[in-house]
């Protein structure tokens, strides 16, 4: 079985998405031997090699090198040069294992990289209804969008997905937007305390602590997790929808349903006129009514007062 064909099965087995470091580790000595077999079965790019120019002129006599007395010097500290020299190329020898190292790592990397991107060339097609994508640092298989439709009709006949409530939807945008992010500036924005909606979030895997912020209180910061990349499909944080879209989308919302036009009526506001106008009439009747009503026992009053008065000084 080729090396192609067993990255793809690991990518499709692996329940999260598969780096290339992990490939790589994999299947390092075989995409070293892969390497060679492919360049050999290519066509070269060139049927002959550039051929080296000749220079005119005849070569020049190379002069001797003239002998010299010997340096006492350097035959006393012979022995020295030579344990430094020696202790210099065991350092280089290894700085060269390690360097040559490196390099065949770099090699198995980009052998693995190019089969992945062959892959992703051959499931890009629209004979397949999936497609390798990349998640979160790694690569996946997924359904592609012109099939959404049908995968949703299966989903909804299973166990429903994971659901999450207007408040918990609203802290975990602000999450993700302002991270990291304090619980009482989420609560600042949102206009109401997110505690317990936190708390959910945190359980779910969706956020999780990014320690404290160096201020009075030293509270929590809080920052989205590679859990929340993998339900929401994204790459990385630079993926998610910006301002501006948002304000596009609602734009794009308000133009297809318009706001409702309000007919006024004439008849009915002259109706309420009316109203309005016999309230205010009875309400000066029961007025004037109530003064009559309170100035006759006074006057009866005033009466009796009277006739008492004139009993008396008879």
């Amino acid at each position: 079985m080729s090396l192609k064909a067993r990255i793809e099965a690991v990518i499709y087995a692996a329940e999260e998405p598969v780096t290339l470091a992990q490939l790589t580790t994999l299947f390092r000595e075989e995409a070293l031997l892969n390497r060679p077999a492919r360049e050999a079965s290519e066509p070269a790019a060139h049927d002959s090699a550039a051929a080296t120019p000749d220079f005119a002129g005849e070569p020049q006599p190379v002069p001797e090198p003239t002998p010299s007395a010997p340096d006492v010097e350097a035959v006393n500290s012979a022995p020295e040069s030579t344990s430094e020299t020696a202790a210099g190329s065991e350092a280089e020898a290894q700085d060269d294992e390690k360097k040559a190292v490196r390099a065949r790592d770099r090699e198995a990397r980009d052998e693995i990289r190019r089969l992945i991107d062959q892959l992703i060339e051959d499931y890009s097609s629209d004979d397949h209804g999936l497609e390798i994508r990349e998640v979160a640092g790694g690569y996946r298989f997924a359904t592609r969008p012109e099939v959404h439709d049908a995968v949703r009709g299966f989903i909804r006949s299973l166990k429903p997905p994971m659901k999450l409530s207007l408040q918990a939807l609203e802290t975990l945008a602000v999450i993700a937007y302002k991270q990291p992010v304090t619980a009482p500036e989420i609560g600042e924005i949102r206009g109401v305390d997110s505690g317990g909606v936190l708390g959910s979030l945190v359980a779910r895997k969706l956020i999780t602590t990014a320690g404290r912020k160096q201020v009075i209180g030293r509270p929590i910061l809080y920052k989205t997790t590679k859990e929340f990349l993998l339900r929401f499909g994204l790459k990385d944080l630079n993926e998610l929808p910006s301002i501006e879209e948002f304000e596009k989308m609602a734009s794009e919302l308000e133009e297809e349903s318009p706001a409702p036009e309000v007919e006024v009526d004439a008849s009915a506001d002259d109706l309420a006129q009316n109203e309005i106008a016999a309230l205010e009439e009875n309400a000066e009747a029961v007025a004037e009514a109530e003064s009559a009503s309170n100035e006759a026992p006074t006057t009866e009053h005033d009466a009796a007062l009277d006739q008492e008065a004139a009993e008396t000084s008879n």
